[in-house]
């Protein structure tokens, strides 16, 4: 830290000029400044405006919002797994020198830094009339709002970390408290929500850009932080949060109904979306070879790293069976959010799409193909069973292309003898413009990534609402959420589907009923939020259960992973990983389910003490004597 970000400062200034006016998808166009002076380069209010653009830029990462934020956010509580050597964010083994830190550290500090040197310059030309004060106060805003979103996710995965606030720094700050990150995390949103615009009010050409309403969004998820920090004031922290979440810019956003549309690739910047990174698809082919330079360099590879290897050949993620199954019936967001075995992909943008579905991609037509080319035996079982819906007897050819993910006889373990679950991310399945490793091999997409939306707001207002005693307006403002997935009408009773658990037959057990209005907020952040950017931040965030003094975020990952304890029909759960007792890729059977040879690829390991924080990035302790390690490590 002490020599990288010396440099950072230099870099800033050298490299501010990366983007040009407008976020989505304009706002992407670079120009190189190298060596210029502050006082040669900034002289137009374009140039003011493509130095805080540069500031957006830190976020179009691909490691630091999936290997940082996605794996923090998703794996962590066990709904999403790793298929390779990032298993460690399941099973909590990572340690200081996992590679992907420091990509999350630098980029937001580079992110930080570029803010620190934007404010001065900002005020300077605001000064000397390079811009107007209308532009450069909302310039201001934008800087100070990413700044407190930076220091956000920072705080929120490392705990307490350097705050630097000035534009010039000899690299040697010691961390700061959790408490004093999300302190200012509150008062740069507090700044900014009297310099930034409506969304109303936002040009179509500036969609992405920072809003007034982002702002109060983030502000109050603060606040909530600094109640989970400083628990003896934790009211007064509720209070002033629900304050920000009550403010009437949010009357300038809605549900965006039905819910498969939230995620859909033709629906970026919608009605929901508060704060959301931009991508832009330029121009190059979307393959390893095109991607990291322009034009294809606006792209990230982090949509089609979530489908099935069946599809794309890799295979990077797959889903637990256990959030699958945790759905109430006639929850509509289940298989938009996670695909079992035989489930189609409902999203319309694919279905609308060159593929028309599963069916079009180009593995499952040449692997359709391959079977129906070998008309003799030996028959081609392998794509046969993959690649057909094995609805007629392989000898009569007349099976159709599979159109779902694997089969109920025949789920989708992947394609390299690695095991995998048979469930899928479908949240991340909506860009019809890639194909994985498959075919054009278009890996990197123009998706765009969001961090917060409007659905969030409602269920930390609840949560706010609930821990206030005001039950009855938190109820009323969770069930805008749960109503929209229940397609108007949600049932009467709130319930977790089936529990991880099966009886003596081996058939699932029923979750029971909740009737405890803050696991019932709990229960809607998973099944709302699940594959996005939030969930783990926000179980994190809930603090201490006062009944147990045990964190929710272990007791929430437990409960949801293993069921309510009790003794097992077949003994008890092993905790290095789960054979799940029950469904299409329930493996051995119910009757041999002390046998552990017959494992899917789900993990579950209980989350221990202090590792909900991640260790800080062993080489930035290196460059700083003055920073300490989390405990834990």
């Amino acid at each position: 830290m002490k020599v990288n970000k010396l440099k950072i400062i230099v870099i800033t200034l050298a490299t501010a000029l990366l983007i040009p006016l407008s976020c989505k998808k304009s706002f992407l166009s670079q120009t190189n400044t190298f060596g210029a002076t502050a006082a040669a380069t900034f002289t137009t209010s374009a140039s003011i405006i493509a130095l805080v653009n540069a500031i957006y830029d830190s976020y179009q990462n691909s490691n630091l919002l999936k290997k940082g934020l996605w794996y923090y956010a998703d794996y962590l509580p066990h709904d999403w797994f790793n298929n390779g050597a990032d298993i460690a964010w399941n099973n909590y083994t990572y340690s200081g020198t996992f590679d992907a830190l420091p990509d999350f550290w630098d980029n937001l500090y580079i992110g930080i830094s570029r803010v620190n040197v934007a404010l001065p310059i900002i005020k300077t030309a605001m000064a000397t009339g390079v811009v107007t004060p209308a532009l450069g106060n909302r310039l201001t805003g934008e800087a100070l709002f990413l700044r407190g979103t930076m220091y956000y996710y920072l705080a929120g995965t490392f705990g307490g970390v350097p705050l630097e606030l000035n534009q010039t720094t000899n690299g040697l700050q010691a961390r700061s408290t959790q408490l004093q990150v999300f302190q200012q995390v509150v008062a740069d949103m507090q700044a900014a929500e009297g310099l930034l615009v409506s969304k109303t009010a936002l040009a179509t050409a500036d969609l992405g850009r920072a809003t007034t309403g982002a702002a109060y969004a983030y502000e109050g998820s603060a606040d909530m932080w600094l109640a989970e920090s400083d628990p003896a004031n934790a009211t007064a922290h509720y209070t002033a949060a629900l304050k920000a979440f009550s403010n009437q810019e949010f009357n300038n956003y809605s549900l965006v109904t039905p819910y498969v549309n939230v995620n859909e690739y033709n629906n970026q910047n919608n009605s929901e979306s508060l704060f959301e990174i931009q991508f832009d698809l330029t121009g190059g082919n979307q393959s390893w070879g095109d991607s990291w330079q322009p034009p294809g360099g606006e792209l990230g590879w982090i949509d089609s790293f979530s489908w099935p290897s069946e599809i794309t050949g890799e295979g990077y993620d797959y889903g637990s069976p256990a959030l699958y199954y945790s759905y109430q019936t006639g929850d509509t967001r289940k298989v938009v959010t996670i695909m079992g075995p035989g489930d189609p992909n409902l999203s319309p943008g694919i279905i609308a799409s060159q593929w028309g579905g599963i069916k079009g991609y180009p593995n499952v037509v040449g692997g359709f193909a391959a079977y129906m080319a070998k008309t003799t035996a030996p028959y081609d079982t392998a794509d046969y069973y993959r690649y057909t819906d094995a609805s007629q007897p392989i000898n009569t050819f007349k099976s159709n292309p599979i159109n779902t993910n694997g089969t109920l006889a025949h789920p989708w373990y992947g394609t390299d003898g690695t095991p995998r679950s048979g469930f899928c991310c479908s949240k991340k399945w909506r860009d019809p413009t890639l194909t994985g490793g498959s075919g054009p091999g278009a890996l990197f997409g123009s998706q765009n990534q969001v961090l917060m939306r409007y659905a969030e707001v409602l269920l930390s207002k609840a949560e706010c609402e609930i821990r206030l005693g005001m039950t009855t307006q938190g109820m009323t403002d969770m069930m805008k959420v749960r109503s929209r997935a229940f397609n108007g009408n949600p049932p009467a009773t709130f319930q977790d589907g089936d529990l991880p658990q099966a009886d003596m037959n081996g058939n699932p057990i029923p979750a029971p009923v909740i009737t405890d209005p803050l696991q019932m907020v709990f229960s809607e952040y998973r099944h709302e939020l699940t594959g996005e950017y939030s969930l783990m931040y926000l179980l994190r965030r809930a603090g201490i259960d006062a009944s147990t003094g045990v964190p929710y975020d272990r007791e929430l990952i437990h409960l949801w992973s293993t069921g309510p304890a009790s003794t097992y029909p077949y003994g008890s759960r092993p905790n290095s990983f789960i054979i799940f007792p029950y469904g299409p890729t329930h493996y051995p059977a119910a009757s041999v389910f002390a046998d552990l040879s017959g494992y899917e690829g789900v993990t579950y390991n209980d989350l221990p003490p202090g590792k909900d924080l991640l260790p800080l990035p062993v080489s930035e302790i290196a460059l700083d004597p003055n920073m300490k390690q989390n405990p834990t490590y």
